[in-house]
């Protein structure tokens, strides 16, 4: 269960500004980077060719693509909040301000910071913008970065 179960819509707006949650670790294994470059037809070397990845790359291994790290927000954010029942819709928005700072090494493990940067009432919806930083087990830089606007209807 997530560790934020909300009652209402309107108790999000308690969190604005502050930490939500810190999900669970999850593997990235190479299987996982090949499933997604099958899915998105990005078949670099640096995604899939381990050996030449060892000697080239200045990673030392295949990394995960940024946009496979960026894919993972939504199962992140379900880890951190459990949105009420009378959510009939949820809808990601679009994205603001998305970086990746470190690369995601096959075999690592990654997880994610969920913050609440602001909290909107709009005609028809729930407006909230996330701040996710998602982390490495062991590196000292975020491996991706991004503010998620999602859009709650009831």
């Amino acid at each position: 269960m997530p560790p934020l179960v909300l009652e209402s819509l309107q108790s999000l707006k308690e969190f604005v500004g502050r930490e939500i949650a810190t999900t669970q670790w999850l593997p990235v294994t190479q299987d996982r980077i090949g499933q997604f470059a099958d899915a998105t037809e990005d078949h670099q070397w640096i995604h899939m060719d381990a050996e030449r990845a060892r000697r080239e790359s200045p990673y030392g291994a295949t990394i995960a693509h940024g946009f496979l790290t960026l894919s993972l927000l939504g199962y992140f954010l379900r880890q951190a909040i459990q949105v009420p029942r009378d959510v009939r819709l949820t809808v990601n928005y679009g994205l603001n301000r998305v970086r990746f700072p470190a690369p995601v090494r096959s075999g690592s493990e990654i997880r994610a910071r969920v913050t609440l940067q602001s909290f909107r009432e709009l005609s028809d919806c729930v407006e909230a913008i996330f701040g996710i930083s998602v982390e490495v087990r062991g590196e000292e830089k975020p491996c991706c970065v991004a503010e998620w606007i999602v859009r709650y209807y009831l």
